[in-house]
């Protein structure tokens, strides 16, 4: 069984993103060779950094961006670069899985080995974020890893939104919670609220409840794709377990974000709260309907 360290230091990547494979990959592993150069133990990538966020729009020909997990096109070369610089690597791309498709994220340890697979639970579909047109529904359930720096939970973006990824990522052990992002604006016309303070109060609402670090890499710059056009606003950041945010990019800088995690404190102030002490999982049934009605017989 692998044992949690007291210490880990975190690194979450903030990047803009062109439309070319190669050039968004070699910059990706600048960014981790420079987060691991600071001391990163655990590198976290932005969601789809492989390409423009191509969600904006539906159109069949960006599903060829996508590629099987085996002999994938640059999850060997992080495989590579994780073994080398002995790093744990989070890693998003497109999967493609026979017919299927999906947002998923390899969890790279720091010898270079894959310790498995997550697909993405909550897809969204709006103006803007037209996913359910590409990607099927997560089918791995929520997945946490144990690393040589702790054991990872992860969720991508719009997971990011619910209470219970979080929850169920700490119920299944994990020492931390990771969430890789593409998120910015919202195309014109569409009446809504720059969201950045409150995709951060969602998080920093899973580090409260869960008395967990919690860690966000977005994306940044403009993106066109076909005739739609957003603006990612980037605000990586790392809260601490009592919900602070302890480290933050604003909506422009590129670079990897550091900070050292403290788990051994987290733990002792977790069990302090009580607050997995005093569930009551037994009263919990509504959650797992869609109307909150529960059902007997």
């Amino acid at each position: 069984m692998t044992r949690t360290p007291d210490t880990v230091t975190l690194a979450v990547v903030q990047m803009h993103v062109t439309d070319q494979l190669e050039d968004n990959v070699s910059r990706a592993e600048a960014h981790v060779r420079d987060a691991a150069a600071q001391g990163a133990q655990v590198i976290l990538l932005p969601e789809l950094f492989e390409n423009l966020y191509f969600c904006q729009v539906e159109r069949e020909e960006y599903f060829a961006l996508a590629h099987p997990q085996e002999n994938h096109p640059f999850i060997g070369r992080f495989q590579n670069l994780a073994r080398e610089l002995g790093v744990v690597l989070p890693l998003s791309y497109f999967e493609r899985a026979g017919q299927a498709h999906y947002n998923s994220l390899v969890c790279i340890d720091a010898d270079g080995s894959v310790l498995g697979n997550y697909r993405k639970t909550h897809i969204p579909d709006g103006p803007g974020y037209e996913e359910k047109y590409y990607f099927n529904p997560g089918d791995t359930g929520f997945r946490v890893w144990p690393t040589r720096f702790g054991r990872v939970g992860v969720g991508i973006c719009w997971d990011q939104w619910y209470p219970e990824t979080a929850r169920v990522m700490m119920l299944q052990g994990a020492d931390f919670l990771l969430y890789p992002t593409a998120i910015g604006s919202e195309p014109e016309g569409v009446q809504s609220p720059n969201s950045h303070q409150m995709w951060q109060r969602a998080m920093v609402g899973h580090a409260v409840s869960n008395s967990s670090y919690v860690g966000a890499a977005n994306r940044i710059g403009t993106e066109r794709v076909g005739e739609l056009e957003q603006t990612y606003y980037g605000h990586s950041f790392v809260s601490d377990y009592t919900g602070e945010i302890v480290a933050e990019f604003g909506d422009a800088e590129e670079g990897a974000l550091t900070h050292r995690l403290n788990l051994a404190e987290a733990r002792t102030f977790r069990a302090g709260m009580g607050f997995f002490r005093d569930r009551r999982p037994e009263l919990y049934g509504a959650l797992l309907t869609t109307d909150g009605v529960t059902r007997r017989g």
